[in-house]
């Protein structure tokens, strides 16, 4: 039972109602108007705050919320006003699998979060930690009268394991009474479907965990826990993940199969050289996130990628790494970041968690999920010059029906003439962007290039079993077929990746002054090949950048820095005058060289978001590694085909 001061913050569009809300004024939902979209969670807990994973984060919520130019909410303001309810229009959430998010709101005194929609992994981290979520307005305006409302009000429309869950206050408390040896039942039992399957789901249902709790059921929208085959966290998680275990196991810890379970330190490497953690003071607090990374993974014994000896950056990003060196198709790969999916091209079922449920998998092996709809991406046709798989992704992010959030929680599977010419990286980009259209995870069924990959980079000699394809007459939810020769290379404007513009119908001038190449998305070894393409035509024909443009280019991993350095490429790259660095997730995450520093700057990003703030305060644009190599040379925004016609041979 809730009984709740009716003090509500509605997230509006206009700055000023949301600073009279704070003072104190009263407002209906009619007084506020229209309510923001598209809330991201860069813009819930902005990259400073998540130096923090215990109640100072209730100081953070909202900091960094953007409406039109301005930040109406400041640091304190949530928790100093006494809101306990929070109001918000669709997608609510978006972004990064930051427990941080949902932890700051609930510290600082929120109770309730109503939203039109929920990205998946902010609403299941809300669940995890006992922060209540709900769809329903009938229910907004009950609790804004006053009136007492049941836990169960805000369970009707989930699944029976999410509401036990929640009822509980938490995974945790869950799985430590739920989770136990004797309520999982023999594997023996699980269900014969008959039915044509998804590779999806016949992934899932061949590592079904059944227990008491959730039967062998895995009909759409059941909770079921799976058997995850690798589990990996990075440095921004490990303080909330060992906090919240040493909370519920104090004396008992005990990791399950530390032998599958990899710690990355990813994310901090160039702190020394991120502005913002710089100016706001934040460099020995994150040295403290990375003390607490390296404590618990030495404690534990775990497979461990750090920073590089002697060096700056990393050994890679972690799920880069996970694609080049332990995924495999068939498996289930869990880690703390929203683009685990990225591994999805490799034919596994790859997804993104929160702290709490990264914190319940390294301890049960088992990781949690309400079992999703799927959609198939159909990509068929051929591919013009100089379009390539971030072009794919940031076309479909721009379909009506995509930013109408149809693809939320969902399955995207990709096949079709392209899919099968695409190269493992060009697929990688595909399947990571799947958090970004809002999908649960994204998958391409194995083939004959998906073994090559795994030889050629791993030396591991793989075979595809029968089973590791779709069946004929499998059912999705929605079907997209897409004639990929009319793509041509995109762009995603500043503020959200759905952003999508065509770059041959983008006649407005915008002169750059940061290109960025790097990330998971665009930090591979393709990628790489598509920069020093353009760059080595600029080199060949005397060409520099421009004095007020910097372009950074970062490895994703080791592995493609030292590819790079066998074919040659770094003498291009630093003749053209390119700084060059090395692996970490840098300016895509606001965490180093490449970030804007002030908000008259403007970037061309290969990442795949540009959320408000997310990589600094200047806007940033979404492009192709070939369009953002080409507009570095050029100055402004122009695809490689325009260079090219603009240039003299």
């Amino acid at each position: 039972m809730l009984s709740l001061k009716p003090n509500v913050l509605f997230l509006t569009q206009d700055p000023n109602k949301i600073e009279s809300q704070l003072a104190g004024e009263k407002f209906t939902l009619d007084m506020a108007g229209t309510l923001r979209d598209d809330i991201s969670t860069d813009e819930i807990t902005p990259i400073p705050s998540l130096s923090y994973y215990d109640s100072v984060l209730g100081e953070y919520p909202y900091t960094g919320l953007k409406c039109g130019n301005t930040l109406p909410i400041g640091q304190g303001a949530v928790k100093k006003s006494g809101i306990e309810v929070i109001v918000a229009g669709y997608r609510y959430g978006k972004g990064s699998s930051r427990e941080h998010s949902p932890a700051a709101e609930k510290y600082a005194g929120v109770k309730i979060v109503f939203a039109k929609s929920f990205e998946r992994i902010y609403r299941q981290n809300a669940d995890n930690l006992g922060l209540l979520t709900s769809t329903d307005f009938s229910l907004l305006e009950r609790v804004m009268k006053g009136e007492v409302v049941q836990i169960e009000d805000f369970v009707q429309d989930r699944d029976e394991l999410s509401a036990k869950i929640i009822q509980m206050g938490g995974l945790l408390k869950f799985g430590k009474q739920c989770l136990s040896a004797e309520n999982i039942l023999s594997t023996v039992g699980h269900a014969d479907i008959k039915s044509p399957q998804t590779l999806f789901q016949k992934i899932i249902q061949r590592n079904l965990v059944p227990t008491k709790d959730t039967g062998v059921d895995v009909s759409i929208n059941k909770g079921v826990f799976v058997h995850a085959h690798w589990r990996f966290f990075h440095e921004y998680y490990t303080g909330m993940c060992s906090s919240l275990l040493n909370e519920v196991f104090p004396d008992t810890l005990y990791l399950y199969e530390k032998e599958s379970i990899v710690a990355f330190e990813d994310h901090l490497s160039y702190m020394h050289k991120s502005v913002i953690h710089m100016t706001n003071g934040l460099v020995d607090k994150l040295q403290g996130l990375s003390a607490v990374h390296r404590e618990f993974t030495e404690k534990h014994g775990l497979i461990s990628h750090g920073y590089l000896k002697n060096s700056e950056g990393s050994e890679g990003i972690s799920h880069a790494i996970m694609a080049e060196r332990y995924a495999l198709p068939g498996q289930i790969v869990a880690g703390t970041d929203s683009h685990t999916c990225h591994s999805g091209a490799l034919g596994c079922v790859a997804f993104g968690v929160g702290s709490t449920e990264m914190a319940n998998c390294l301890v049960t092996g088992m990781i949690r999920l309400t079992m999703p709809e799927s959609i198939l991406i159909e990509l068929n046709g051929e591919l013009q010059p100089g379009v390539s798989a971030k072009d794919i992704a940031l076309y479909l992010l721009a379909l009506p029906d995509i930013k109408g959030g149809v693809g939320v929680g969902k399955v995207f599977e990709f096949r079709g003439d392209v899919i099968s010419a695409l190269s493992i990286d060009e697929r990688a980009t595909l399947t990571n962007m799947c958090a970004e259209l809002g999908g649960f995870t994204g998958l391409v069924a194995p083939d004959a290039k998906t073994v090559r990959f795994l030889k050629e980079r791993r030396g591991v000699d793989f075979t595809i079993d029968p089973w590791m394809t779709s069946d004929p007459n499998a059912y999705y939810t929605a079907n997209f077929d897409i004639d990929c020769s009319l793509i041509q290379p995109m762009l995603a404007s500043p503020g959200d990746p759905g952003n999508g513009i065509s770059i041959d119908s983008f006649s407005e001038l915008v002169e750059i002054d940061i290109a960025y190449g790097g990330s998971c998305t665009a930090g591979k070894r393709e990628d790489f090949d598509a920069y020093h393409h353009v760059l080595s035509w600029a080199v060949y024909r005397g060409m520099k950048l421009p004095d007020r443009v910097t372009l950074y280019l970062q490895f994703g991993t080791v592995d493609v820095r030292d590819y790079c350095l066998e074919q040659g490429y770094l003498d291009t790259f630093q003749e053209i005058g390119a700084v060059l660095l090395e692996p970490a997730c840098g300016a895509c995450a606001n965490c180093g060289p490449g970030s804007s520093t002030d908000s008259s700057q403007v970037t061309i990003s290969a990442t795949n978001r540009n959320f408000p703030g997310r990589s600094g305060p200047g806007s940033v644009w979404l492009a192709s590694p070939e369009t953002v190599a080409a507009s570095a040379i050029a100055g402004r925004i122009i695809s490689f085909q325009d260079l090219k016609q603009s240039s003299p041979l």
